[in-house]
Order: structure tokens, then sequence, then C-alpha cells
């Protein structure tokens, strides 16, 4: 007989307004447990410390709008992200207990598509953010902020405004990828380097919610505002092929994430259930019922803490769920 779900190793509290991105810190090895970012409606990065169940320090720097992405930089301890609604992407710098807004990139996109970063080399990072005419996405290098290109379907192509992106490079190609999730149902392959389409995908009939992308496998997953999780993959022509789609019970999937193990997807649910999924057949694990609105957002701590493998799910009822699970997967 199957295992009941657990419940939530415990819950943080404190927000007071929905959670829309989370990001775990977990490369400092003075800390005995990892860190917590979150981003929230009312304009606030929170950070977390998971040993007190507490915040520690409340980021404020988006002019009261709506915060819904922050990412902390590879292999940089004390640098974060965060991207909000006041059309501002913030770089901040926490050494030393600093919170100083260091550096902008100024967008003029008025959306909620979440950003993505690819570290390239030591100190080099690349940015894709949408940008300001409304199917645009705008690749940056950071610190330097110089535009590598700016990805604009041809005319005609009704792909409507990008909604989820993610930057990867395979261990084969010197070339980085990005893969975005748009209106009209579509997620499509862009080279880069070359700054054009390389593959269109119609593997949705409603908009791209989120997705997540195994470059070992060279197999991805997304989500959409319907009921389907579909999974895909580049072929040896690097064109994408959809593999098979899986119906939920409910519509409504606000993003998709890989355990950086790649052995666990998991997908935050408007019906405010977390689904869990064996990476490898799209195996359904587990649901998870805890919280009592909308999930936006799923995220795991990564290999720099393999002791406990946890994650967190934040949802629209302003609460943070924490979670211990498969992790002799």
């Amino acid at each position: 007989m199957a295992l009941p779900p657990p419940d939530p190793q415990y819950v943080l509290r404190g927000t007071n307004d929905a959670v829309n991105s989370l990001c775990f810190h977990c490369t400092d090895p003075n800390l005995d447990q990892p860190l917590l970012f979150s981003g929230s409606s009312n304009g606030l990065v929170h950070i977390w410390n998971l040993k007190t169940h507490r915040v520690d320090t409340a980021l404020d720097g988006h002019g009261g709008k709506s915060v819904y992405w922050v990412k902390t930089l590879p292999n940089r301890r004390n640098v974060l992200l965060s991207q909000g609604r006041d059309q501002n992407i913030h770089l901040w710098d926490l050494a030393e207990g600093r919170n100083a807004v260091t550096d902008s990139v100024f967008t003029e996109n008025v959306g909620f598509c979440k950003g993505s970063l690819l570290e390239l080399a030591e100190s080099r990072w690349l940015l894709a953010t949408a940008w300001k005419g409304l199917d645009e996405v705008q690749v940056l290098e950071l610190p330097t902020k110089i535009a590598v290109c700016t990805l604009k379907p041809q005319a005609g192509a009704k792909l409507g405004l990008p909604l989820c992106l993610k930057l990867w490079q395979s261990c084969v190609a010197s070339s980085p990828f990005l893969l975005a999730g748009y209106e009209d149902g579509s997620v499509v392959l862009w080279n880069v380097s070359a700054g054009k389409m390389w593959s269109r995908l119609a593997c949705h009939r409603e908009p791209v919610m989120g997705l997540d992308f195994d470059s070992e496998r060279a197999k991805g997953a997304s989500g959409s505002s319907e009921k389907s999780l579909c999974v895909w993959r580049q072929n040896e022509q690097q064109n994408l092929e959809l593999q098979h789609t899986y119906q939920l019970t409910n519509p409504g999937i606000a993003e998709v994430s890989l355990r950086p193990d790649r052995k666990i997807l998991a997908t935050a649910g408007w019906d405010h259930r977390i689904r869990l999924f064996g990476w490898k057949k799209l195996k359904p694990l587990a649901v998870l019922d805890y919280h009592v609105a909308s999930v936006h957002c799923v995220a795991f701590t990564d290999h720099c803490w393999p002791s406990e493998r946890l994650m967190a799910a934040g949802s629209k009822d302003h609460r943070i769920s924490i979670w211990s699970i498969y992790n002799q997967t």
C-alpha cells in the first residue's frame, strides 16, 4: 500500500502577501542551514533563516511593486537578483550585512515573465528577460550589461507574450540556448549566439506558464493554464519534439521545477497543490495538499546541500511550506 503524502516539515509565515518566487542559497560553508529568498506581491524580498524559521532581513527596492523573480548568482555568495513589476531587475550586495542595490536593469516590460540566468564562466553570466517590445526577449551579459541579442519572432508568428524563460548550455555545444514559453501555447528554442529561432513546438492550447529543461537528457517539461503537463525533447537535429502529455485533474500550472539531481519534477498548481513526478518516466509520486490558495512557485536546494534535500513552495495564501521528500531517490 502506498504511503500517504507527507506534511510539510514546517511553514514560514510573515510575508503578508502572496509569495511569487523562491530561491535557496546554499553556498556559504559557515551556515548550518541554507538561506531562503522569497519575492512577494507587496514589493519585498525576504531573507529567511531556516534555523529560526523567521525573516532575517526584508529588502525593499521595488517601490511596493510585486516582486516575481529572485535568484542568487552562481558561485557568488552575497549577490542577489530581484525582478519586479516596477520594470527593474536589481542587483543586491548582501555581503557583511549590507542590503544595497548596486546596479539595475530597466526592462521597460510590464509583464510578469521571470528572468533566467546562466553562468558562462567565473564572474560572467547571461541574463535573459522579457523586454520592452511585447514579444521581445533581451539577453544581456553580466556584470557589463552589454546586450548580446534581442530575440524577436518573425512578423506573422503570432506567439504573443513570452511568459517563462530558461537559459541553458550543453557540455558539447559552445552556444547557449534559450527556451521560451509563449502566450499562444508554443515552446520555442532560440540560438542565442545566432540570435534566431531554432525550433518551435506548439504543445499547449493555452499560455505556457512554466517550463524547465534537463540539458543532460536534452528533455524538458512545460505546464500551462490548461490541464496538460507536456514532456518534450531536443532531437539529433536540435528540433523540439513532443514525447508525451500527462493530464492533470485540475487546470493551471504556475511553475515547473526540476530538482538539481534530475530525479524529481515538481509543479506548482492553481488548485493549491504541489505535484511530484519521477523525472525519468514522469511517474506520479505524490500530490502535496497543504496550501489554501494557488501555489505560485516551487524551489529545491542544490547539490551543495546533500545531507537533506529540501523543497519550498510559495502560495497566494502568504505562506511558504518547507518539505523534505524523496531524499533517497
